[in-house]
């Protein structure tokens, strides 16, 4: 097997993902490729997007065909060097499709699972992946889980050992909130650091998890390596409460796609899989609770309680901010006038799930930064 042959396979965006049906490819064979180029759309369950390469060369073969639904490690296309010739190349192809086995029948499967920790009476789930020495901490929004990083784990993972949380009230952790507020969230990550026997972390934060890093870095500095803010809440004063309210009443598909729709630039990304899903843990006995609680302590009237942005001025810490220009949750508008020391970054053609809508470049800028 050669060395310089190199294979494009079905991602795994998430635990659940099994399959993924191909799209559209980006690039045409006999064409040049760089590392962390987009090459072909994959549609799952409950999203699409595009599959980046991790080598550069040339794109030789396109073996999956358009339309065409794949189990997760399926080969999608080979990257070779130029003097690689015919023979050897479909020699490889063959050897591939001889040996593979789809992940649901290889009973050896080792990929990364569910943890669970006890903070007090709270359990809280996360997924750890990566084995370096610093770690970093991806934090969801609003009636979010830990799958809404499923397009940046595992790419973020080359120089940080990365834990993705289902916040308190959210995914599979408990369902109690405390008073609601973003300080119990931030005292409750605290004592989960100390339960791990991590005493400083990177914070990326999306929406609500913007705030609850800022809260973090106030309170607790010493803890705070750095922090990457993603259409952060805390902010600025202007934020849409009508769909936080509408996404906490809402009890069927019919009601609640519209605000989900709102999380995106591109409303057709939104999959009744995903409203399904949504559904299924809104349903959950407690969540209602919850999210009515957060939205008592986060909102007055239409605006945000919290003002958190004297964090990022007072603070000595290095900071990145990340933003959709077409969000409609938390408007582009709250990067104006930050610190100068702040890394502003604004995705033109992205929405408030940017992390998502513009994963590669997103995943891009992360490591970058966490160069410093």
């Amino acid at each position: 097997m050669s060395s310089n042959i190199k294979v494009i396979t079905m991602p795994k965006w998430g635990l659940t993902m099994k399959e993924g049906s191909v799209g559209d490819w980006l690039i045409e064979e006999g064409e040049t490729v760089d590392s962390s180029m987009e090459v072909v759309e994959v549609e799952t369950d409950k999203i699409t997007s595009a599959v980046e390469v991790s080598d550069s060369g040339i794109l030789r073969r396109t073996v999956a065909v358009s339309g065409e639904t794949l189990p997760v490690g399926a080969l999608l296309g080979v990257i070779t060097e130029e003097e690689v010739p015919d023979e050897e190349l479909d020699a490889f192809i063959q050897k591939f499709q001889d040996n593979f086995v789809p992940e649901e029948d290889n009973e050896e499967d080792s990929g990364p699972k569910i943890e669970t920790v006890q903070v007090g009476e709270l359990t809280i789930n996360f997924l750890r992946q990566g084995e370096a020495e610093k770690v970093a901490f991806l934090l969801h929004g609003f009636g979010g889980d830990l799958n809404n990083w499923l397009f940046n784990h595992q790419a973020l993972i080359s120089n940080r050992t990365v834990i993705a949380l289902d916040l308190p009230g959210h995914g599979g952790s408990s369902k109690d909130v405390g008073n609601g507020s973003i300080a119990f969230m931030a005292e409750t990550i605290m004592q989960l650091m100390k339960e791990l026997d991590i005493m400083e972390a990177d914070w990326v934060g999306h929406s609500m998890g913007g705030a609850i890093s800022l809260q973090l870095a106030k309170s607790h500095p010493e803890m705070v390596r750095s922090l990457t803010l993603i259409g952060s809440a805390g902010l600025g004063e202007e934020i849409n409460g009508d769909y936080l309210r509408g996404f906490a009443q809402s009890q069927s598909r019919r009601e609640l796609k519209p605000f989900v729709q709102q999380l995106f630039k591109d409303s057709s990304l939104v999959t009744r899989q995903l409203v399904d899903d949504l559904l299924k843990f809104k349903r959950i006995d407690g969540v209602q609770a919850c999210l009515e609680k957060i939205i008592d302590c986060f909102l007055d009237g239409d605006n945000q309680v919290l003002d958190l942005r004297n964090v990022l001025e007072e603070q000595d810490i290095p900071s990145l901010v990340i933003w959709g220009r077409e969000d409609r949750i938390l408007p582009a508008d709250h990067t104006i006038n930050l610190p100068k020391q702040v890394q502003v970054n604004i995705f033109e053609d992205a929405g408030h799930m940017v992390q998502m809508e513009s994963a590669s470049e997103v995943n891009r800028l992360m490591n970058e930064f966490w160069k410093y």
